[in-house]
């Protein structure tokens, strides 16, 4: 690699390699043929895209089902995606592996619509209202886009409230746990009883016993990602070797300053899975609780919808749900990758 013979002449040790420079040095060369074939690969998304373009505006609808173009600008957006991915392929080593590793699962999903599509407007082989065609959906969605976002928007105070307070209450009991047998000995009994039992269970007592639906909600949430960060950040205390703690106090390191220079960052990769833990818990909590008892939200308004028989908007909102859970447990994949990338070195 370039730069190791000047480390070497300045007497500085060799720099460690990188997971992309290791998968560099250790892939095989590849023939014209091959490489050629990779493009073809990270085409192929565009060429479902056509397909799923051809089946909706050229197979004949179902007798009684009509369609408008909502699908058709859909399909193009994605499509046009995943043309700049493809031509960012030819312009950096990184951008064409991250292309060619997603370009068969984006085949993939451009087919499951198609084949969706053909299900229901086409043949009718899913049946109304239950199983509404892309177009309906899309339709219902810009139809009532300012009400599904402020629901949207109050599931997402609702999670960011309860899960806040979790991750606090769980780092603050798990720091104690981990470092002082004495707290532990109080504090275990109750993770091993809350930890059997899931947090929903709990949704009917605290309906009742909460000044509101919202502090009742939040509790739910914050119970759950309470137990998740308590027992990661103890797990990872306890596991630090007693070493690091002796060679700190040998530099005079004493008391609380042990937890935050040794405790905490030694326990940091265990104290993020325990997050990342968290939040699966909190979204699912979320849904409880919006379906039961609070008075606006995704959930509220999924059931709410469901009760009208309103199914294309009901599926509007579930896809909302999916998009933004992916994009908050995305957000949380890349905090976790930042601040551990030490790792990576």
């Amino acid at each position: 690699m370039p730069g190791h013979e000047n480390s070497h002449a300045s007497g500085m040790p060799p720099r460690r390699l990188t997971r992309d420079e290791l998968a560099i040095l250790e892939s095989c060369p590849k023939t014209k043929f091959q490489k050629f074939l990779d493009y073809v690969v990270c085409f192929l998304p565009v060429v479902a895209g056509g397909v799923a373009l051809w089946e909706y505006n050229c197979l004949p609808d179902l007798q009684g089902n009509t369609h408008g173009n909502d699908y058709n600008w859909f399909i193009l957006a994605l499509m046009g995606l995943v043309l700049i991915g493809f031509l960012a392929s030819f312009c950096g080593r990184r951008a064409f592996r991250w292309m060619r590793y997603k370009a068969p699962f984006y085949t993939f999903v451009f087919l499951v619509l198609a084949g969706y599509d053909w299900l229901t407007l086409k043949t009718g082989g899913l049946p109304l209202p239950y199983f509404p065609w892309l177009d309906q959906m899309l339709e219902a969605a810009i139809a009532d886009w300012g009400y599904l976002m402020d629901c949207a928007k109050n599931s997402l105070i609702l999670l960011f409230t309860g899960y806040f307070i979790g991750v606090g209450a769980g780092l603050v009991t798990g720091i104690a746990c981990g470092y002082n047998r004495n707290v532990n000995y109080w504090i275990e009994p109750f993770t091993r009883l809350l930890g059997a039992i899931p947090s929903t269970t709990w949704l009917p007592v605290v309906m009742v016993l909460a000044a509101t639906l919202f502090r009742g909600s939040v509790f739910i949430i914050a119970l759950g990602v309470w137990y998740s960060v308590t027992i990661a950040t103890k797990t990872g205390i306890t596991n630090i070797d007693p070493a690091y703690f002796e060679a700190a106090r040998t530099l005079g390191v004493k008391g609380m300053r042990l937890v935050g220079t040794i405790a905490v960052p030694s326990a940091l990769p265990n104290i993020l899975q325990g997050m990342t833990q968290g939040m699966s818990t909190a979204c699912v909590a979320l849904m409880v609780a919006e379906m039961i008892g609070v008075e606006s939200g995704l959930g509220w308004y999924i059931t709410w919808q469901k009760s009208w028989a309103r199914y294309g908007n009901m599926y509007a909102a579930v896809v909302a749900i999916c998009v933004i859970f992916v994009l908050v447990n995305t957000l949380l994949g890349a905090i976790r990758h930042y601040m551990l990338r030490w790792q990576e070195r």
